[in-house]
């Protein structure tokens, strides 16, 4: 569907639900209601997965240190949702990770602690991942050459690795599939008021600029670090309901093969984690109140210094020298209100309705994104007298196991390369070769953007015409790794001619 096909029958149309935020939570919900059968909009002024949902750890874990907080309840479900995730919604984007715990003497924890929370954690998993326990130090130099193994010792457990961004997409082209219509750059100016209940909404679209009005018989607010904002449109009077914590990454060049995660304990209860990521490392992250607009978000260099810093617990300084940070990004969790600290702060999802009848919801993990989804779309449905979704997870468009897609792939070109094929098939699943199509006719499109990256130009007029990319920043940030990598500037002049022939 074409920007102004989705214009057109967002103004014309008249939905059960309206989803403001195409970030994680707004994506589940929307594919969750779609999927009940209900007439369902999606409207979110940045981009897909623009803010919080793309600045993740790109991790989907069951969080090993919220069973010293006690929150058994949601280790478990995290572990649920994430073998879900791998097995049945996104086999291509979800993917097993091993993980070394890094024991040394400055660790705040008794060895024997972090031993047991590691079989417990590995318990409430079925012990479905592989085998947990110590490993030795030329062991975990081999997995995690950059490792320090001063005086320590390595416990080793398994999570999953994802990309962020990409599974959203992932989700919100599924919703669109089951029928509903999304539209990103598209701010919500004024909620639409009818009978003294929110009925829809007035919006503006960031691309033409053309205003449009937007019918529903109830909406979400699925808006991330602008949920109070929304809020206060409904009711002026209306009270802070979340705070929010920054999170910092750096993306750091690496000359050896990374093929399992350092975590560090750290201060407060938290973890740094030194994370493998498409032959790069990713270091983070912090944990530090936020206050002010979510706009103006910004990694400074005493950010930069504390990952850095952090990282030093569990890394040897070659490993993390300053001059090999290629890309730095943050975001911004959104807690409930309460606590003592943002860090020990409960990951948990509240979900209110306003004075007028908005639902609005914040907080979560990306982990549980999908059962957040389903919660927060039978809670809507249920308010217009809608069948509830059934919960039952199905797999996103696109979905496939990585290898066999990447084999099918090689054959059908066979000069692209094992790497370039699984590359491809990591990204996109089943839809790897639909990318490629018009590389048949344009052999250019089997270039790579930049030297050196993975990332081809075929991806590119594909971002543009299928997934709803509208900039170039949509493009290298949130479809491809090009600005993780810390190569936007170098590739945004062979992206950009690509936008001005498909806008």
């Amino acid at each position: 569907m074409s920007r102004s096909e989705r214009l057109e029958r967002l103004g014309s149309d008249r939905f059960d639900v309206l989803v403001i935020g195409a970030g994680a939570i707004g994506a589940a919900t929307a594919w969750a209601a779609a999927r009940a059968g209900a007439k369902v909009a999606v409207v979110d002024r940045g981009d897909v997965a623009g803010a919080t949902s793309s600045a993740s750890s790109k991790l989907l874990h069951g969080g090993l240190r919220y069973l010293r907080t006690g929150q058994i309840g949601l280790v478990r479900e995290a572990h649920r949702e994430r073998r879900l995730n791998a097995e049945v919604v996104a086999p291509h984007l979800v993917r097993p990770l091993p993980f070394l715990l890094s024991i040394g003497p400055e660790c705040p924890y008794p060895e024997w602690q972090l031993r047991l929370g590691v079989f417990a954690y590995s318990a409430l998993s079925r012990f479905r991942d592989g085998t947990s326990g110590r490993v030795g130090a030329s062991e975990a130099l081999r997995a995690a050459p950059g490792a320090r193994t001063d005086e320590r010792r390595f416990v080793r457990y398994f999570d999953h690795q994802t990309d962020d961004a990409r599974l959203v997409l992932g989700a919100i082209r599924s919703a669109e599939a089951a029928g509903a219509v999304w539209l990103n750059h598209a701010e919500v100016t004024e909620l639409r008021i009818e009978s003294g209940r929110v009925r829809g909404a007035d919006v503006r679209d960031l691309i033409g600029g053309e205003p449009l009005s937007i019918d529903a018989r109830v909406v979400v607010n699925a808006s991330g670090p602008w949920v109070d904002e929304l809020r206060r449109i409904e009711d002026p009077a209306a009270s802070p309901s979340v705070r929010l914590s920054k999170g910092v990454h750096l993306v750091l060049a690496t000359d050896r093969p990374v093929t399992a995660a350092v975590t560090s304990p750290l201060p407060e209860g938290r973890v740094g984690f030194a994370l493998p990521w498409h032959g790069m490392l990713l270091l983070g992250t912090t944990d530090e109140p936020f206050e002010g607009p979510p706009e103006r978000l910004t990694v400074t260099g005493a950010d930069v210094s504390q990952v850095l810093r952090e990282a030093a617990t569990g890394l040897v300084p070659h490993a993390i020298r300053p001059e090999l940070v290629r890309s730095s990004f943050a975001g911004l969790r959104v807690l409930p209100l309460g606590g003592s600290s943002t860090a020990s702060a409960p990951r948990e999802t509240v979900i209110t309705t306003g004075s007028r009848g908005m639902l609005s919801v914040a907080g979560g993990k990306l982990t549980t994104w999908r059962a957040i989804g389903v919660r927060v779309a039978a809670q809507a449905l249920d308010a217009i007298g809608e069948r509830a979704p059934d919960g039952v997870p199905v797999p996103i468009l696109g979905a496939a196991r990585a290898a066999d897609v990447a084999a099918g792939l090689g054959k059908l070109h066979p000069d692209l390369g094992p790497a370039a094929c699984l590359h491809l098939a990591s990204t996109y699943g089943s839809l790897a070769a639909d990318v490629l199509v018009p590389a048949r006719e344009n052999p250019q499109l089997y270039e790579p953007i930049v030297p050196g990256a993975p990332d081809l130009m075929a991806q590119v007029p594909y971002a543009f015409e299928w997934e709803g990319a509208c900039t170039a920043e949509d493009v290298l940030r949130r479809r491809t790794t090009i600005a993780i990598r810390g190569l936007s500037d170098v590739s945004r002049p062979r992206v950009e001619p690509f936008l001005a022939v498909t806008a």
